[in-house]
């Protein structure tokens, strides 16, 4: 089987997504910068809350958004929320995480198979790397906080 890394027009699909969530849900924009490669052995991205959703089918990795308290708590205000629990901030971090994942199956095609989001909790967390590439970390920054999406993605050919 033959494993194909993400193209930069892909990797923009995942930028504009997150363009567009923040925008939907809270009427501003985040700045988002440019996305790089995360290498082995380099920095981990881990904040207080990480959403992952697991791909699978035409294309096999993940998509990761990790965030402060802080920004999730504000993104709760700004959608009307009141209340700011540990559950609630998990529940918005793996939300953002499947809707930016879904907006990517817009892009790769019903074949990209998206597991529902589950919260990752380090180290106490065991996660099977899908993908051989390199994962990629798109940082943004909203209101003064700073997030990450890693996405850690490839296409799946048959064999050759």
């Amino acid at each position: 089987m033959t494993h194909t890394p993400l193209r930069p027009q892909d990797i923009e699909v995942f930028t504009e997504a997150i363009t567009h969530y923040f925008s939907a849900s809270t009427g501003e924009l985040a700045s988002v910068r440019s996305a790089y490669l995360l290498e082995r052995g380099g920095p981990v991205i881990w904040n207080d809350f990480n959403g992952l959703i697991e791909i699978s089918g035409d294309y096999q990795g993940s998509v990761c958004f990790s965030a402060p308290r802080a920004l999730l708590s504000h993104v709760l205000l700004k959608m009307g929320e009141s209340v700011f629990t540990d559950e609630r901030h998990g529940d918005i971090v793996g939300e953002i995480a499947n809707t930016l994942s879904g907006r990517a199956r817009r892009h790769f095609g019903e074949g990209l198979g998206i597991s529902p989001p589950r919260l990752l909790d380090y180290p106490n967390t065991i996660f099977e790397v899908q993908a051989h590439s390199l994962p990629y970390a798109i940082p943004l920054r909203w209101h003064g906080y700073e997030a990450n999406l890693g996405v850690h993605l490839e296409a799946c050919g048959g064999d050759k």
